[in-house]
């Protein structure tokens, strides 16, 4: 949806859509804010992350898993929850509160433990059968090195157990995992992931406008980006338009992007 006929925007998909995806992530926003973020801008949001643990400790979790639901959204919780559930082997608990919960979509992460990844691809396979499955590939532990190759073998095998999208691990900070420290994207993994991974089967985390740049410049307006913050929904959308200075030339034909005269009004 675009206010004002403006030529030369990029195509961009729409809801309900299988890329081009926004997921915004939640970290604890009250049920006015919920509200007022999908009146303004709802249309763009595909999927919202209750993140890490915090629907563990958040009051009136009900009221705001049915404001996002309402709203075509698809709502889960955060795979560190995932996580905290099967380390204490209460997978079967978190089975039912999902239920209770009426949630139809779950993150299977190993970010934050270590975990077999075979026993992970079984997991997804199970959950497959009746939830939409997001996967996260990557570690949050800095310690933890993975190399190109085994992104790419982990986000095939992921697709293949069944995952609907795989999820390229950034943290909320944007400062791990397809990064570096300083938030910079890595390059070269992301490129020999984009070789051999479905694009469009791909959630980059991307919680920094610089990063959210690259992507755009890198794959197009349609690149599925994750971990968005509520406000920047809206700003995030002009960039794909290329309607914010930093791609603004992006989508111009080469005869305009020079191009300055005046005009009689």
């Amino acid at each position: 949806m675009v206010n004002f006929n403006l030529k030369h925007l990029p195509e961009r998909t729409t809801k309900p859509r299988q890329y081009g995806i926004n997921m915004v992530m939640d970290k604890g926003l009250t049920l006015q804010e919920v509200e007022g973020m999908l009146d303004l801008a709802g249309h763009l949001i595909d999927f919202v992350k209750l993140g890490f643990g915090t629907s563990a400790v958040s009051n009136k979790l009900k009221d705001k898993i049915k404001l996002y639901q309402s709203a075509g959204v698809k709502v889960y919780f955060g795979g560190t929850l995932f996580e905290a559930f099967l380390i204490r082997g209460q997978i079967k608990d978190y089975i039912k509160i999902l239920e209770e919960y009426k949630l139809d979509t779950i993150e299977i992460s190993d970010g934050s433990m270590d975990f077999d990844h075979d026993a992970k691809c079984k997991y997804i396979a199970s959950f497959a059968k009746n939830f939409i499955v997001l996967s996260e590939v990557g570690s949050k532990r800095p310690e933890i090195i993975i190399k190109p190759t085994e992104w790419v073998n982990e986000m095939l095998k992921e697709l293949d157990a069944g995952s609907s999208y795989v999820i390229a691990e950034a943290r909320e900070a944007g400062n791990i995992g397809i990064y570096n420290h300083s938030g910079a994207a890595k390059k070269g993994l992301i490129s020999k992931i984009a070789e051999k991974v479905p694009i469009q089967r791909i959630i980059w985390e991307a919680p920094q406008k610089s990063q959210q740049v690259f992507f755009i410049r890198e794959f197009g307006p349609n690149v599925n980006l994750g971990n968005i913050s509520a406000s920047e929904v809206i700003p995030l959308e002009t960039l794909r338009l290329g309607l914010r200075g930093d791609t603004f030339f992006e989508f111009l034909p080469e005869e305009l992007r020079n191009f300055y005269k005046e005009f009689d009004i």
